[in-house]
């Protein structure tokens, strides 16, 4: 799909298909955390690991590209250490946490916010099928 019809869509959607984004460029233990309930910063925190620092970088910026191209959106705010070891895209409603291994088990994310609800990877797959690069 070039480009998405819906331009508005809700931050469950959204925050579904960064996942599937992420995890078509082959991210590790994608999170996808529904924090609407339990915190004013943003509906949705997707959490992904990495085996690299080149690959965190070409998960952000492709992230960021393809959620331009499908979206026209932009993120709102940007974060990235000097080493690439995390990486932070603010979309508003859904901030994108693209994480190295070692990073994301030491900051322990879903940790702090176990109270948050998560979504399943079998949900978020099922909302973002037509995103797929891979499946049509």
């Amino acid at each position: 799909m070039e480009e998405a019809i819906l331009n508005n869509i809700d931050s469950n959607k959204f925050a579904c298909i960064a996942a599937r984004i992420l995890d078509d460029k082959l991210a590790k233990n994608i999170a996808v955390l529904n924090i609407s309930s339990v915190s004013s910063l943003a509906d949705y925190f997707v959490i992904c690991s990495a085996d690299s620092t080149t690959q965190v970088k070409a998960l952000t910026n492709n992230t960021k590209e393809r959620i331009k191209k499908l979206f026209k959106r932009f993120p709102s705010g940007e974060e990235n250490d000097l080493k690439n070891r995390w990486n932070l895209l603010d979309y508003g409603d859904v901030v994108i946490h693209i994480m190295q291994k070692e990073e994301r088990e030491n900051y322990a994310i879903e940790k702090f916010w176990s109270h948050a609800f998560s979504i399943s990877q079998e949900v978020w797959l099922e909302q973002s099928k037509e995103y797929s690069e891979y499946e049509q």
